[in-house]
């Protein structure tokens, strides 16, 4: 065999298969997902922000996506600070099967509904739909998003109850609510998170009592403020809580303050000005290490307890009660 004619298609293998490696790599976007993509560019009406997102190009390489390594599908989408961007939440998100974080945030020109087809992202585990305009119901499909640890709808225009199937979320570690128009009541069962959340619910109409349920509950984080709740919350504290932040700022709370049994050693940030709650400051507030503290504008009587940090903070964190006296207001 003549050597020069067997050498050009061995040569020529030898380059076509270092070239496979570049061709895959460029390719390696699911064709379904690009199209989904492409749809979501097309009904925001081709934001500035979605400039990269040229159908010949890698939708891997697109900014605001990210592809998983092993199976190269989009697994996170995030869509935020773009003032300009206008339009509803496109359907086709629900096209994006293996998504795991879907974000809509800082985006004032979005508007609608929260499209029922996000309940198809099975895999989602961070949805973040805040600080829009959106508005309508909190959806009922949100538990069957069963690996869901972070819900924030914050910051937007919803209106309606609180959905109670929300408390049937198993991963739950973070539920934001906070800043929208939703009324009624806490739902009785939200103290049975499976995992007991970070809530925020602060600065919408919400009435009635804080669910007991709540007494079984170890959350973290606890933000209701700014809302028209009413009734007693000492079975939030007690020594053997982790609780580290509890805010019921500008509510109608009414209970005696000197009856809570302990309070949570971890306990940095405690606001509950602006509520109608009674009885004195006790002597074991003192031992904490709290960075944020306001009891002002309740109806609390006695001296502030001395020999801790309740003299670090100013006079305005006590104005406004019954007859608080004592550093830093003015002498019993």
């Amino acid at each position: 065999m003549n050597i020069e004619s067997s050498f050009c298609p061995i040569l020529c293998i030898c380059i076509i298969s270092l070239c496979l490696p570049n061709l895959s790599a460029s390719q390696r976007c699911n064709n379904n997902d690009k199209q989904a993509l492409l749809q979501i560019k097309t009904a925001l009406k081709n934001p500035t922000i979605t400039d990269s997102w040229v159908p010949d190009d890698d939708c891997c390489g697109w900014n605001l996506v990210e592809c998983d390594e092993t199976n190269n599908r989009i697994i996170s989408l995030i869509i935020q600070d773009d003032q300009a961007l206008t339009g509803q939440i496109p359907p086709q998100v629900g096209d994006l099967p293996y998504l795991q974080a879907l974000w809509f945030c800082k985006l004032p020109n979005l508007f609608g509904g929260i499209p029922e087809e996000i309940s198809a992202l099975k895999d989602l585990k961070s949805l973040r739909l805040s600080s829009t305009s959106l508005s309508g119901p909190v959806p009922l499909f949100f538990p069957q998003l069963t690996k869901l640890t972070c819900l924030d709808l914050s910051f937007n225009k919803l209106l309606g109850v609180i959905p109670p199937q929300l408390s049937t979320l198993p991963n739950l570690k973070a539920l934001h609510l906070e800043r929208n128009q939703l009324t009624g009541e806490i739902p009785d069962i939200f103290g049975n998170f499976a995992g007991s959340p970070d809530i925020y619910l602060s600065h919408n109409q919400l009435t009635g009592f804080v669910p007991k349920t709540f007494a079984r509950a170890d959350p973290i984080r606890l933000d209701f403020s700014g809302n028209r709740l009413e009734g007693d919350i000492s079975f939030l504290f007690g020594p053997n809580k982790r609780l580290e932040t509890l805010d019921f700022s500008g509510n109608v709370l009414s209970f005696n303050f000197s009856r809570v049994q302990g309070f949570p050693p971890s306990l940095t940030h405690l606001d509950l000005n602006h509520n109608q709650i009674s009885g004195s400051l006790s002597s074991e507030l003192a031992k904490l290490d709290l960075q944020t503290f306001n009891v002002s504008d309740n109806n609390l009587c006695g001296k502030i307890p001395t020999g801790g940090n309740l003299q670090r903070f100013d006079r305005t964190a006590y104005l406004h009660n019954s007859c608080l006296c004592g550093a830093p207001l003015p002498e019993c």
